[in-house]
Order: C-alpha cells, then structure tokens, then sequence
C-alpha cells in the first residue's frame, strides 16, 4: 500500500521504519474519544467507519476510510495535542498501517507526505460539508437514504445486515420513525425489506 501511495525512496524507507501492521475485527472499536492518540491509522484492507459521538454516547457518522486512506481527524489531534474526538469501527476485517504520531511533524519535510496530508484534509473537510448540508438541510428521509447509501458502498454489497434500531442509535432517532420511512422507501422501490436486511435498489 505504501508503495503505490508514495514514490519517494527516503520517504517510504522512514514509513516502513515506524509502521506496525494491525487487523482489526468487523464491527471491533478500533478508538473512542477521549483515547490517547499513539498512531494515526492508514487503512491498508477494508474499510473504517468515522462517528461522532456526544456526551450521552450518540453516534452520528461522519465518513468513511477507504483503502489508502487516513483520518484527517485524528492527524488534527495530533497536532493540536487532543486526545480523539472520534469513533473509529471497522466496516469489516480492516487491516490498518499504524504510523506513529510523534513522526508525523518530522516527515513533512517529505513534499510527497505534505502532499498527501493536504489532500487527506481537503478530501474529509469536503465530506464533513456533506454531512452538515444533510443534517441542516436535507429532510430525513433523504438523511437516511444517505446513510444506507455509504454503508452499501463501504461493504461493497446491495443488502445490509442491519437492524431499524441500530440505524436509529446511528442517526439519533426513534426507531419506529426509522421502520415508517424504510416503509415509505420500500413503496417507492428504493429498497426492499427483510428480516433485520435492508437491499438497495438504487444506489
């Protein structure tokens, strides 16, 4: 992954002096906020899912990583000396290339990192926009479709395996407001229920 991210030989020799690989189980936690932040995490495989969470333990996602990835929150906190500010879960078996925080300053001095660091935070800011425009903006059941929308891409799959309630903590509502509008979805063919499965019938 490294490789095929990065050209510069004194650049790739110091990311694979420091980085440790790490496989991570599907729906596993891979860090809360509050947590310290040792490592900034490059997705190698699979993929991680980006939430913020408030005081009363509320979930409201933000982005996905995709392979190649990082997650220009937590290089935000490392700079910034933060502990997280974000829930980072596994899509699925997720393998991620941890790169120590404490050399993330020192390899700037890399025009390829700079590089790739400004495009991680334009790529996320543009994403964040996204959501805010939905919340603010959008009614939820265009909020929702949204949701189920990025959760098919990640899994690269039409059918969800998930529950109305565990959509409804994710979006903080009540889960018969969420099964009324699937409901009202499925009459419009824009998905078809099953038991705890949702299929997407235009992505």
């Amino acid at each position: 992954m490294l490789q095929q991210l990065f050209r510069d030989p004194a650049l790739l020799a110091d990311l694979e002096k420091f980085a440790r690989r790490k496989t991570i189980a599907q729906d596993e936690v891979m860090i809360r906020p509050g947590d310290p932040i040792v490592f900034v995490p490059l997705v190698e495989q699979g993929v991680l899912r980006i939430m913020r969470e408030d005081e009363q333990g509320r979930d409201v996602f933000l982005y996905h990583l995709f392979p190649g990835q990082t997650c220009a929150m937590a290089i935000n906190c490392c700079q910034a000396g933060k502990t997280s500010m974000v829930k980072a879960i596994a899509e699925d078996t997720t393998t991620l290339i941890q790169l120590p925080a404490r050399q993330l300053e020192e390899w700037m001095k890399y025009a390829e990192w700079r590089a790739y660091i400004n495009q991680t935070y334009s790529n996320r800011f543009g994403e964040l926009l996204q959501v805010i425009d939905l919340i603010a903006f959008s009614h939820m059941d265009e909020q929702l479709l949204h949701y189920l929308q990025q959760r098919a891409k990640a899994l690269q799959t039409t059918v969800l395996v998930i529950t109305h309630q565990q959509i409804a903590d994710e979006m903080h509502s009540h889960r018969e407001a969420i099964s009324r509008l699937l409901r009202q979805m499925e009459q419009k063919d824009l998905v078809k229920l099953g038991r705890n499965t949702i299929e997407l019938l235009q992505l």
